[in-house]
């Protein structure tokens, strides 16, 4: 089904199996992880299975922990109810990601914005990797608690968010400031490219200013999930 996920991985099965807004059709699950979900969701739902069919139906080396959870893919949030969430606030940050395919990377992303209180995560409809179990398990269960974006234009998307009061900063090695510098207060959208060609430049012209990472000259650039986790961590910290 093109809008079910298989779910998989402990902390994101059992934060699936916590949200209200996840619609779910069955759980395979081991006899040794029986516990773990009992009670979290009804019996009927529950199919104790070998461990070996659990491996067949997921990627090879995938790291189950027993469960298996087969649910529909939560809603994507438009534009217009960031700027609401950002309205209701008052401020606060959004993530956008330029062609960011790696579902491991994107997962862990995800992970960092939940953690550092990011209001969404904005993607490219088209060059960014779908909800899968491979990026819910990097999410370790917090893509449940994340408002994420899908566009079709990230210019236009970043042009709409200046409209509604958003600083449009983009994360590119070659700036001249550091995002330490920023004005973190008000409302950021922080825009982060690819590892191999960072931003698209009609994406970079669109942005208000360009920011860097302070780090050594040794080192070229940081896996793009490791500069996301210390970009939203400074903007945190108001």
């Amino acid at each position: 089904m093109k809008n079910q996920v298989i779910i998989y991985g402990k902390h994101a099965v059992l934060a699936a199996l916590a949200n209200p807004e996840r619609q779910i059709s069955k759980l395979m699950c081991i006899r040794e992880s029986l516990s773990e979900v009992k009670g979290k969701i009804a019996d009927s739902k529950i199919v104790v299975v070998d461990r070996k069919e659990i491996d067949k139906l997921l990627p090879r080396e995938a790291v189950h922990q027993g469960l298996a959870l087969f649910a529909d893919k939560l809603r994507g949030y438009a534009i217009e109810e960031v700027c609401a969430l950002a309205d209701e606030e008052g401020s606060g940050c959004v993530l956008i990601l330029d062609q960011v395919t790696d579902p491991q990377n994107v997962g862990a992303i995800v992970r960092s914005c939940t953690a550092f209180g990011a209001l969404a995560l904005i993607v490219q409809d088209k060059n960014s990797p779908e909800e899968s179990g491979a990026l819910l398990k990097a999410a370790a269960g917090t893509y449940e608690f994340l408002p994420v974006c899908r566009v079709t234009n990230l210019s236009r998307t970043i042009d709409q968010l200046k409209r509604a009061g958003f600083w449009a900063i983009g994360m590119d090695g070659s700036a001249k400031s550091t995002v330490d510098k920023l004005d973190k207060n008000g409302k950021l959208a922080i825009v982060m490219g690819s590892e191999g060609s960072g931003m698209r430049r009609l994406v970079e012209e669109t942005c208000d200013m360009t920011v860097k990472l302070p780090i050594s000259q040794r080192v070229e650039s940081l896996n793009v999930s490791t500069a996301a986790a210390i970009v939203l961590y400074e903007v945190s910290k108001k």
